[in-house]
């Protein structure tokens, strides 16, 4: 994804479509190839039904940047939404683009499935995806807004450090249950993965894709180990009567019918070996961009750098992923932005799903970002 400069002119003509044939030689949802679609094809606006165009902007081979391209008029704030490199599928953000879609131009970086990925596209690690959501920056330009959420938010953060003193650097980053130090309020999933040396994983966590898939050969963090951790996880909100157990009996999502919150929950893929090893030890085990020594392109990730972009950071006042603290610890790195261009909302009775899915995302946490985000929009 190589850095393209743009005029004024040219920016504008791609943000609305008339080069994005250009740009990837897609122009339709059902062109997409083999990779991520989150399948949101018309919004409701004061009644009136709006189409919605889901178009691939930028292919690479671990990851893709959609653009959702409403048919409205008028100028919106762009917004980049890095979805998690999780082993869920970033369909479970549905919910939360099509509330950001009447108020924003959106995009969002989603992944690809590794086991679809050839071996001989080489690894990925974290320092990639750092560097993947660096060139959807760049791509972008300035003025864009990143949201980043659970796994996704310490790669945001990072980036946004390492454009710091870029023309090009976001406007706001919001940062929502991530884990930035999973040594704050750490829960049963930090824990655990702490208590466990780096082999262990390595050898019990780890496949090799089959020949029967496109990636064979690939060394991956497979989806049906995901699938069996999501599961344990509902099981234990269902004993507890959690958050999970109640979207699951009331979805309260905007589709539930063409989009039931069951289905996204369950919908999982491969993740590369590289990324998940480096995301345990750098993550979960070192706490290594709030210890400062998370590095990028050989030069460490340095936050206090940052003073030209406003940081928004929410958390679930009952997320059992990310303990609350462990994301609004980014204002301690980030001391160099103002205090008046900083915000924080920890939301009550609220768990990780919550903050972005149904009816907590939409009455209170939606309507904060997109306040925050007009407020420090230049």
């Amino acid at each position: 994804m190589p850095h393209k400069k743009h005029s004024a002119e040219e920016k504008q003509a791609s943000r609305s479509g008339r080069h994005r044939a250009h740009i990837s030689g897609l122009t339709t949802q059902n062109d997409l190839p083999l990779g991520p679609r989150i399948g949101i094809e018309h919004i409701v606006i004061d009644g009136r039904l709006v189409s919605v165009r889901e178009l691939s902007v930028v292919e690479k081979s671990f990851g893709r940047l959609l653009h959702f391209e409403a048919d409205l008029t008028g100028q919106r704030p762009p917004i980049l939404l890095v979805a998690p490199l999780s082993g869920m599928r970033a369909e479970i953000l549905y919910d939360m683009i099509l509330g950001l879609l009447p108020w924003h131009d959106v995009y969002c970086l989603t992944w690809k499935d590794a086991a679809d990925v050839p071996a001989g596209d080489g690894p990925f690690r974290l320092e990639d995806n750092i560097t993947y959501v660096v060139e959807t920056i760049r791509y972008l330009g300035a003025g864009t807004h990143v949201i980043g959420l659970c796994q996704s938010a310490l790669p945001a953060l990072a980036a946004a450090a390492i454009l710091a003193e870029d023309l090009g650097r976001p406007a706001t980053l919001t940062l929502l249950g991530g884990k930035l130090d999973t040594r704050i309020n750490p829960t049963r999933v930090d824990l655990l993965t702490r208590s466990l040396p780096l082999a262990w994983f390595e050898n019990c966590s780890i496949s090799t894709v089959p020949a029967s898939r496109r990636g064979h050969g690939r060394r991956v963090y497979p989806g049906s180990t995901e699938l069996m951790m999501l599961s344990t996880y509902l099981f234990r909100h269902c004993a507890s009567g959690g958050e999970l157990l109640a979207k699951f009996f009331h979805d309260d999502g905007s589709d539930a019918a063409g989009h039931p919150f069951s289905k996204l929950f369950f919908s999982i893929d491969d993740v590369p070996a590289e990324f998940f090893l480096d995301t345990v030890a750098l993550v979960f085990q070192q706490s290594a961009l709030a210890e400062g020594h998370l590095a990028w392109q050989g030069t460490t990730i340095t936050p206090e750098r940052i003073t030209g972009t406003a940081l928004l950071t929410i958390e679930g006042e009952a997320d059992d992923i990310s303990g609350p603290g462990q994301t609004r610890i980014a204002h301690d790195l980030c001391a160099g932005i103002p205090a008046e261009r900083r915000g924080h909302l920890l939301c009550p009775h609220t768990g990780h799903v919550g903050l972005f899915f149904g009816c907590r995302w939409r009455q209170e946490v939606l309507p904060h970002i997109s306040r925050f985000i007009r407020e420090n929009g230049n």
